[in-house]
């Protein structure tokens, strides 16, 4: 009897235990977990709990309010907020802001701001070839400048160029002919030229300058003022929408085509090649996709825009005018010279051009077939 009992207890006293360890454990578990509290967080990620991953200042070379070139950039920036849930922001400024406009590249190049949208014909000083990846006179159609960007070497030459300047250029937006510049009186000969005071940049500057013009620069917001005052006669900047939205013709009342000194006029995103270098691969992908399609979309608008400012034209007293053919063709002579006297003066002048000229010439047998005449 007294083993039975002994039994009984020591029983009793192992369910005690096991009961004991299974209600501290519960307790223990409800500690970690609390009983509300899923275990793993649901629910797709937003805006307000995604990362951010990318966080640049971002200075543009033209001021935002301008149609076609300004409000590229804030396409750009939009777009790719968007796409990526806010994770990428590149937060804009105006020219000037932060940045002066003329000199975005050597704030990128030394890591004062990570990124820049810039037209990289203002480079010319510093980096004689840049004009050929902006705009070259006489030179490529949009299609064809894009063609040769991403088909034809374009890409390749132009990273090796500024990877020397601790740059990554990515092609960010592209427009078709800007006009050939507004005039307070008509062009018609080459005694025309000889002795104006004109505004104009990249190589077409040098051109007229050698044609026996006096050229300066400005930006594009202090154009009208030195227009108006007289400091200037005539001047060139970019579309007949981008013009006009400036205020040009009201100075100037005679607005020349075709642009024969930028058939193209590409933009650019800058990026320190350090920080470049320090993104993830899809955010790279990221931001190539998103200047494609700024390409595109850029184009596009600049194209559709310019017809019917020019049919408005008579209507604020503005003549659209052609410039002479002999006029023209002295212009393409000249330009031809100043390529080549370029090209022997830098290396990397010479290679990118000799590119672009053996692109052209391929590209010639399909361009001359498959296309109708302009004049069809």
């Amino acid at each position: 009897m007294a083993t039975s009992n002994k039994k009984h207890i020591s029983n009793r006293a192992a369910l005690f235990a096991v009961i004991t360890a299974f209600i501290v454990g519960m307790i223990g578990t409800l500690a970690v977990r609390p009983v509300h509290a899923p275990a793993v967080a649901a629910g797709p990620a937003t805006e307000s709990n995604r990362a951010v991953r990318i966080n640049w200042r971002l200075p543009v070379v033209f001021q935002t309010t301008m149609p076609v070139l300004g409000d590229n950039p804030v396409y750009l920036t939009s777009a790719l907020k968007a796409a990526s849930g806010g994770a990428i922001n590149l937060q804009v400024f105006e020219p000037g802001e932060i940045v002066p406009a003329f000199s975005i590249t050597d704030a990128v190049r030394d890591g004062k701001v990570a990124a820049g949208y810039t037209w990289l014909g203002y480079d010319q000083g510093k980096i004689p070839a840049s004009p050929l990846i902006s705009a070259v006179p006489f030179g490529m159609e949009p299609w064809e400048y894009s063609a040769w960007w991403y088909e034809g070497g374009g890409r390749q030459l132009t990273e090796a160029l500024y990877a020397r300047y601790n740059i990554h250029p990515i092609y960010c937006g592209m427009t078709g002919p800007e006009t050939a510049g507004w005039f307070r009186r008509r062009i018609e000969t080459l005694d025309d030229v000889r002795g104006l005071k004109i505004r104009f940049a990249g190589l077409g500057g040098r051109v007229i300058e050698r044609l026996g013009a006096s050229v300066t620069m400005l930006p594009g917001g202090e154009i009208f003022q030195a227009l108006e005052k007289g400091a200037i006669d005539a001047t060139e900047f970019a579309l007949p929408v981008v013009d006009q939205s400036l205020g040009f013709n009201r100075v100037a009342p005679y607005n020349y085509y075709p642009g024969w000194h930028q058939p193209f006029t590409s933009s650019h995103l800058v990026i320190n090649l350090e920080n470049w270098n320090a993104l993830a691969p899809p955010d790279q992908a990221m931001l190539e996709l998103a200047c494609t399609a700024a390409v595109t979309r850029n184009l596009a608008q600049a194209e559709a825009l310019q017809g019917s400012v020019i049919q408005g034209f008579a209507d604020i007293g503005v003549s659209a005018e052609i410039l002479p053919e002999p006029l023209l063709r002295e212009l393409n002579k000249v330009s031809d010279q100043i390529l080549e006297e370029e090209a022997e003066k830098d290396a990397d002048f010479a290679e990118i051009l000799a590119s672009q000229r053996a692109f052209r010439e391929q590209y010639a047998e399909w361009k001359s077939r498959a296309y109708l005449p302009r004049d069809f």
